[in-house]
């Protein structure tokens, strides 16, 4: 059995990514310090707590187990946070890369998937959008991940590095079993916050900007299934060393959804109230986010099977309704 060393493996896209890892025969070792991950979504392999900026560890890690590859999701992901606190996500993002790629370099592991996102692209002018559009972040948070995918193609160029970078959208639902979900700490995704909102969580969801040039007056973004993202980093894996592969991909549905569409969906599937209110537009929030999944869906025979609205809002409302029995005492 090949042993795939998880960063982050304990957060919410890294605990289902070792669930399909376990499912294809790999043992997933999850790497994670725990600040935002969580222990109780580790089921599928191991778990080792440890910082990616601590070396020391990482390599200790990897001389117990031996991994053949690396699935790289460690980083901090607060675009908010990332304008207040940059050199926090310089620190981590980045410097916490090197120290990766580092020890791989030091005990011989060529092989590295890395969790990317569209928030490399900034305000696209082109929308779809594709992986030839270009990347101008526009937050710190974004310009660390657009580092780090230059960072592994010189690493790629000098010493043979194979990577793939994968881009992804906005990331929803849960577990298609209910054994794990999203747990945010603070929440920021639309999708739990709607779902608070029909649980008597919060008192309502607010909606920032209705005045944008879309059909609704709301922002539409592209959202994707976390188990479709988890299949789409086994995908990339697999096809490391394929001649012809691209070295990054966009992961999306290629389907919009605007807020006013997610909340009226939510309204029908929970059956409850979710009352809304009305906010002036985010800084920096663009009306429309899309992606063109057509290279990822070509070159890793990668086609979405749960990124249905309809599917993402029920998977997430099982979990959202169900995790307070799902998880241990302590973790609800």
């Amino acid at each position: 059995m090949q042993t795939v060393l998880v960063t982050g493996g304990a957060g919410y896209i890294g605990s289902h990514t070792c669930k399909a890892l376990a499912g294809a025969g790999y043992l997933p070792v999850a790497y994670d310090n725990l600040v935002h991950g969580h222990e109780w979504a580790v089921r599928w392999g191991p778990i080792e707590k440890g910082d990616i900026l601590d070396a020391n560890r990482l390599s200790e890690v990897i001389a117990r187990y031996r991994p053949v590859s690396v699935i790289h999701f460690a980083a901090f992901a607060y675009v908010g946070e990332s304008v207040q606190e940059p050199a926090k996500y310089y620190r981590n993002n980045v410097a916490g890369t090197l120290a990766l790629l580092d020890a791989m370099r030091a005990h011989h592991i060529d092989r590295i998937v890395f969790s990317s996102s569209c928030a490399t692209y900034g305000n696209p002018d082109i929308v779809p959008i594709s992986e030839d559009v270009l990347q101008r972040p526009i937050n710190p948070y974004g310009a660390s991940k657009l580092m780090v995918e230059r960072i592994l193609a010189d690493y790629g160029a000098a010493y043979r590095l194979k990577s793939i970078a994968l881009r992804y959208f906005n990331a929803a639902g849960a577990d298609p079993d209910g054994e794990i979900g999203e747990a945010h700490d603070p929440e920021t995704h639309l999708i739990p916050l709607v779902l608070d909102a029909a649980a008597g969580m919060r008192p309502d969801v607010t909606i920032f900007g209705d005045d944008y040039d879309t059909p609704d007056g709301t922002c539409i973004r592209d959202y994707i299934h976390v188990s479709d993202i988890a299949e789409a980093h086994l995908l990339a894996l697999n096809r490391l060393d394929a001649p012809g592969v691209r070295t990054a991909y966009n992961l999306g549905s290629g389907v919009g959804a605007s807020v006013a569409d997610v909340i009226e969906a939510a309204r029908a599937i929970t059956g409850r109230n979710i009352p809304v209110t009305r906010g002036p537009r985010r800084a920096g929030d663009p009306g429309t986010l899309l992606a063109d999944p057509a290279r990822a869906r070509s070159d890793l025979a990668w086609k979405p099977r749960h990124s249905a609205l309809n599917e993402m809002i029920g998977t997430a409302w099982e979990w959202h309704m169900h995790r307070a029995n799902a998880l241990p005492a302590g973790h609800r």
